[in-house]
């Protein structure tokens, strides 16, 4: 989890990086593509991981798989960046941008956090590997705005400022960007950063973000987490318990796996890291298998739906938890009133006028939405077909007939 602010707002806080950088020379047009440099301090080379992970136990993703696999959802991760070249993301990595060294499309990952993230969105299943993403064909958007890493347990890095960080957000949507996964906390509330928040809500955006880890500094609270229409995600250990550094607050909806959480290195192998900016990516993943099995729900639609059917928390629920524990097959399966539960401030923001990115979107949703309607149509001929060869097969067996194949 990154932190991002225009300057530290209250004593006893962690140092916040990177005040008062100056802007970057970025806009809402794709920035132009040139050499990037190198990653300072390159990460060393990890390891591939084969035993399945606490978190894939849980969650059983296969079970999701015949119902939807996040197909044609694009999920921004703003972050440090999401390295392609890794055997389980690659063609699953978008074009994006970078908003620390211009130039750059978003591929570069000096801290492994970014590409960590993704992974949990949509890495794909790999022989001899049993980790795999909760959406793995879903399509990754990666915008570049960290390079910061945690050094014997100090942070040390760059980040963008909060006004380049509001930029960055506005770019994904402009870029047909379904869900948002901040995995990015600051802990100053900033004008530039809420409205760009507005932005993607008004634009039925599904925007999901990290609780923090500040529970042991008295839980100062997070933005974007704390603002409206955003899901705010907290972390629990394999136990299911809340983790001890998960912030608790109004501001958590709901708290998924963030503790020894296993996830993708840049380049190849894995690693295990903890956080709330690894619970988020669960929550983003459910986002993007909902838009895809319900084309036809609104962003507030789909976080009524993921906070609606979250399990419930151990004991009396209180403590960080939120409405629960995720539940991305509940999510995604369950019809009915918990379904539709209410989130946190989920209504979308009116807008003023009628917005043309906003009309273009709605109306790839209504074409998803036909299509979703044409491939019922195809299965319920295909079901009355195989009725009617129930009636149709015991008599022909009478008469010697046989199914076409191998005997």
């Amino acid at each position: 989890m990154y932190r991002l602010s225009a300057r530290p707002t209250f004593a006893g806080l962690a140092a916040v990086l990177l005040t008062g950088l100056p802007a970057l020379a970025v806009s809402s047009a794709t920035p132009a593509r040139a050499a990037a440099p190198a990653c300072s301090a390159p990460l060393a080379p990890a390891r591939s991981v084969t035993g399945v992970p606490w978190a894939q136990r849980r969650y059983a993703p296969e079970r999701l798989i015949p119902l939807a696999t996040g197909a044609g959802v694009t999920v921004a991760v703003i972050d440090s960046g999401v390295d392609g070249r890794h055997p389980q993301l690659r063609g699953r990595v978008l074009d994006g941008a970078d908003f620390l060294d211009p130039g750059g499309d978003g591929s570069r990952d000096c801290a492994g956090h970014g590409t960590g993230v993704a992974s949990i969105i949509a890495a794909a299943s790999v022989d001899g590997v049993a980790f795999h993403g909760l959406a793995p064909r879903a399509r990754i958007l990666p915008v570049r705005v960290s390079e910061q890493q945690v050094v014997e347990g100090r942070e040390s890095g760059r980040t963008v400022g909060a006004a380049d960080f509001a930029r960055a957000i506005r770019w994904a949507v402009d870029h047909d960007a379904d869900v948002l996964n901040l995995s990015v906390v600051l802990y100053a509330d900033n004008p530039a950063v809420r409205e760009a928040v507005s932005y993607a809500v008004r634009r039925d955006v599904v925007v999901v973000a990290a609780a923090g880890n500040l529970h042991d500094n008295g839980d100062p609270r997070p933005y974007p987490a704390s603002y409206d229409g955003v899901l705010g995600v907290g972390a629990i250990s394999p136990d299911g318990t809340r983790a001890a550094f998960s912030q608790a607050g109004s501001y958590v909806d709901l708290v998924a796996p963030g503790s020894d959480v296993l996830m993708a290195a840049p380049e190849q192998g894995h690693h295990r890291a903890e956080g709330t900016s690894y619970a988020t990516p669960f929550v983003a993943a459910t986002a993007a298998l909902v838009r895809q099995y319900r084309p036809e729900l609104s962003a507030p639609e789909v976080a009524r739906r993921i906070v609606g059917t979250a399990d419930p928390a151990p004991g009396d629920g209180r403590g960080g938890y939120g409405a629960g524990v995720l539940n991305p097959y509940r999510a995604v399966t369950e019809t009915g009133a918990a379904a539709t539960a209410g989130a946190r401030g989920a209504a979308a923001l009116p807008a003023d006028r009628p917005d043309p990115a906003l009309l273009a979107q709605r109306a790839r949703r209504a074409a998803a939405r036909d299509r979703a309607l044409l491939v019922a149509g195809v299965t319920g001929a295909a079901v009355a077909a195989a009725v009617l060869l129930t009636l149709v097969l015991p008599r022909g067996a009478g008469r010697g007939w046989r199914a076409a194949g191998p005997a």
